[in-house]
């Protein structure tokens, strides 16, 4: 720190000034000039050895308790990773897979759900399901007007009214308005125009021998009656060009219908999506299909991928709880958590359900039946990638028994972990409260450092209160000399005039 010091010392009364100037009316203008004492590193010192104590504390107090939150981030982050793999483990449907596969994928492909079950199956197609289309007669163009009235479209066991106005009577405008239609029954009408003119399309939105279309009118001024398309009456002023049809097929020689081509329930716990019929051949008047093979296999690939996700995530949060709460012997290091209660009940509960043993008669007890066993040495886990694989392509539903479902393994470790990582839940709490230690930190280094800016202060003033009394004095020194030593005085000018300067010579 510095400041500026007037030194107004007066000789005594009657005292003659000398050739030496005014040396009474001097400006000192920075601290220690007087003293030649470098005042603002004693207080800076002072002041730091003052405060020296409660710093440190403050300053070891801040640095555990931010070893401590990021230490808690560690181990939060380690359980979310680990939260992250047990979805797929807690359901065992969806752990336990099977692939479809047909061999001529221009017939159809398949996929299967745990539901299914191994086997192979011959498939052929006689016909896709298709939805109904019909087409008007051509006319001069879209813009042509066709007429007036009520159109009535049924398609299935649903139907819509559109009224078509004067307004709005063209070709185009009456394709616009069943497009619109708010209780559109399952129709889109587009326009096709060839060089012979333009046509009405009307096609169905969803296939099925159920979903065949009827087209009436009334009203108007007749000019509908082109539109209509009501075969039980005999109008079929529309011609259909494709037929509403069910998918036909036949499953190891046995025949099957489907309103769409996505089959669902032909064979169990698998999807077959019909994309073209089959190949046909005629041996006189009898026309076959050529079959395909449909097999389905198990899939544990998906379940070896899961369950090897779900080991390398419990190893990080095993190896987080031995860094940050053990010690290193080799390093002589403690972890910021050493001995901390929370991390070793954590682990005491998740080791309680890793040796979770059950009493399946399947032969998949625990998880050594999968390969899964602790490394005496790392204290982490070690899986058998063989006997894992092997395990699940003999028993992959006794496996997801084992891991998932509400007495499975994963699903008690789920439960564990949300206990700790949860809004409001342990961690949460933890981690409150180190924040809270923080911010009371805080507020003593706040205070701590008001009070050494007093403390400099005071000492500041209190320096160059000295240090104006040890110039005022040399400045009587120069005076007396030139009074009583006259051979002196041009030295004594020179000192004067050095002192004026703020450049005083204290050697």
């Amino acid at each position: 720190m510095s400041s500026t010091i007037s030194s107004a010392t007066t000789p005594a009364a009657g005292t003659p000034s000398t050739s030496t100037g005014n040396a009474g009316s001097s400006l000192v203008t920075s601290t220690g000039i007087g003293s030649g004492l470098n005042i603002s590193a004693i207080v800076s010192s002072l002041t730091s050895a003052f405060g020296a104590g409660q710093q440190n504390q403050l300053n070891s107090q801040s640095a555990s308790l931010d070893s401590q939150v990021s230490a808690f981030g560690t181990f939060t982050s380690a359980l979310d990773t680990l939260k992250g793999t047990l979805a797929t483990l807690e359901n065992p449907t969806q752990l336990g897979g099977y692939d479809g596969t047909v061999a001529d994928t221009s017939i159809a492909s398949a996929t299967a759900t745990s539901g299914a079950v191994a086997g192979q199956y011959t498939l052929s197609v006689q016909n896709l399901a298709t939805a109904t289309q019909l087409t008007s007669a051509h006319v001069a163009s879209s813009a042509t007007t066709v007429g007036t009235g009520d159109l009535t479209i049924n398609v299935g066991t649903s139907s819509a009214t559109i009224s078509i106005d004067p307004t709005d009577n063209t070709l185009a405008d009456i394709a616009s308005a069943i497009n619109a239609a708010p209780n559109n029954p399952g129709v889109s009408a587009t326009v096709i125009t060839a060089a012979d003119g333009a046509r009405l399309v009307l096609t169905g939105t969803t296939t099925g021998a159920a979903s065949a279309i009827t087209v009436t009118q009334s009203g108007g001024d007749g000019g509908l009656s082109a539109l209509v398309y009501d075969p039980a009456n005999g109008v079929t002023n529309l011609t259909q060009t494709q037929q509403a049809l069910d998918a036909n097929f036949t499953i190891n020689g046995f025949a099957a219908t489907s309103s769409n081509n996505v089959v669902s329930g032909a064979i169990s716990g698998v999807s077959i999506d019909l994309l073209t019929p089959s190949a046909t051949t005629t041996v006189g008047t009898v026309t076959t299909s050529t079959p395909t093979t449909l097999t389905i296999t198990p899939d544990t690939t998906a379940a070896q991928t899961s369950i090897t996700a779900f080991v390398t995530a419990l190893n990080g949060v095993l190896s987080s709880i031995q860094t940050l709460g053990g010690y290193n012997a080799a390093t002589q290091t403690a972890g910021p958590l050493q001995g901390n209660a929370t991390l070793q009940s954590f682990q005491n509960q998740l080791e309680n359900i890793l040796d979770t043993v059950t009493s399946s008669a399947s032969g998949v007890k625990s998880l050594a039946d999968l390969g899964i066993d602790a490394d005496p040495n790392s204290g982490t886990l070690d899986t058998s990638a063989n006997l894992l694989s092997s395990t699940l392509s003999a028993n992959l539903a006794a496996v997801g028994q084992l891991l998932g479902g509400p007495n499975g393994i994963a699903t008690k470790i789920d439960s564990l972990v949300t206990q700790y990582t949860q809004a409001g839940g342990l961690l949460s709490t933890i981690n409150s409260g180190l924040q809270t230690g923080l911010a009371n930190v805080a507020t003593q280094q706040t205070a701590l450092n008001a009070e050494l800016v007093t403390y400099a202060a005071t000492l500041t003033t209190q320096y160059n209160a000295m240090d104006a009394a040890v110039a005022s004095l040399k400045e009587t020194q120069t005076y007396l000399n030139a009074e009583f030593n006259p051979g002196a005085n041009s030295s004594s000018s020179a000192a004067t005039s050095s002192l004026s300067s703020g450049t005083t010579n204290t050697g």
